[in-house]
């Protein structure tokens, strides 16, 4: 039960940013300098927010720094995550199968899928060294 609830609220920071940065991404960024560096420039951004989020959630809940309750706050929320940028996608933007398939492509493809990756295994990364805190 703790995995569900690090991974959703862990979920909601990051969506919560994504949601800010998207737009800035959209409108100002990618219309100057293309798609992939839309997303590269937003990257860092998403990196540094992961880190945090997963850091303070991690004290908040006191999640352990076992494989097993990071890798379940991971996978929580990328699922959660996945079923979010589907609903956005779908719902909000208008797109088609197509169009959300198409991200997945070229650079910003796999800066996606790598921000993806990271978003998963942050939690992991950041429990070497680390015992369970509150806070």
């Amino acid at each position: 039960m703790l995995a569900v609830k690090a991974g959703a609220l862990y979920c909601a920071i990051l969506f919560a940013v994504g949601m800010l940065l998207g737009p800035i991404r959209v409108m100002l960024v990618s219309p100057r300098g293309g798609e992939a560096i839309g997303v590269a420039v937003e990257a860092p951004f998403l990196l540094v927010a992961m880190v945090f989020a997963t850091r303070w959630v991690v004290a908040h809940l006191g999640v352990p720094a076992t494989p097993g309750a990071r890798l379940g706050m991971g996978a929580v929320a990328l699922a959660l995550q996945q079923l979010g940028d589907l609903a956005v996608a779908f719902l909000l933007r208008g797109m088609s199968w197509q169009d959300y398939l198409a991200a997945f492509t070229g650079l910003r493809g796999a800066i996606y899928v790598a921000l993806l990756a990271a978003f998963f295994l942050m939690p992991v990364l950041l429990a070497r060294g680390q015992g369970t805190a509150r806070g």
